[in-house]
């Protein structure tokens, strides 16, 4: 199983040189592109999450693994790894730490293939909604998918009142959903995507 080290070498500098163009694109498309960016490095796993595990160079060690109820995983040679509450990037470094024993020098890369998360990142829909209920975050999830997930608008919905409620840096940031706009218009510059953690709440109407 011993990788070559020049190959190795070769693999991270790669890696490290792709990591800093893709950084550089993210500034280059504008502070938006780079919180995106930042948003999706910081996803929590959850039980229910399913994990690609690519360990390099070694492909009888790479598996697709699902976070357990108790929060853990088990991989070829690795058992019963905590993975719920950490990010990708540290659930690696730890496999990365454990396969020491039995590979030089291993290279992990986790991604997350289908996502439940932990409670606190899912999105919930309540009030005026046809079926108010919290749904697990997917990758690019945007308004539209949780208000067709959730039945769309009651007939007493004002959902151009709509408010997304999401916390950056521990405080509640409240922006306003032109949901009947979206819904009833197809007007697709309403249509906002959202990041785990977020809630929709639709108000009703004054009449």
């Amino acid at each position: 199983m011993k990788v070559n080290f020049a190959l190795r070498g070769l693999a991270k500098t790669t890696l490290a040189a792709a990591a800093i163009l893709f950084s550089g694109l993210c500034l280059a498309a504008g502070p938006a592109a780079a919180q995106a960016a930042s948003e999706v490095s910081k996803y929590i796993i959850g039980p229910g999450d399913q994990l690609q595990i690519s360990v390099w160079h070694n492909p009888e060690l790479s598996t697709s693994a699902p976070v357990r109820p108790d929060g853990r995983i088990s991989t070829p040679l690795v058992t019963d790894v905590v993975a719920a509450g950490r990010t990708p990037e540290e659930l690696g470094h730890d496999i990365e730490a454990r396969l020491k024993k039995y590979v030089s020098d291993p290279l992990v890369t986790v991604i997350v293939s289908s996502f439940v998360g932990p409670y606190s990142q899912q999105v919930r829909i309540v009030g005026e909604a046809a079926q108010p209920k919290a749904l697990p975050y997917s990758a690019h999830m945007t308004a539209l998918d949780a208000m067709i997930a959730s039945g769309g608008l009651t007939p007493f919905a004002s959902g151009n009142r709509a408010k997304l409620i999401r916390k950056v840096n521990g405080k509640d940031v409240v922006t306003t959903l032109r949901l009947s706009d979206l819904l009833k218009d197809g007007d697709l510059s309403a249509n906002a995507e959202l990041q785990p953690g977020d809630t929709i709440i639709i108000p009703q109407s004054f009449f």
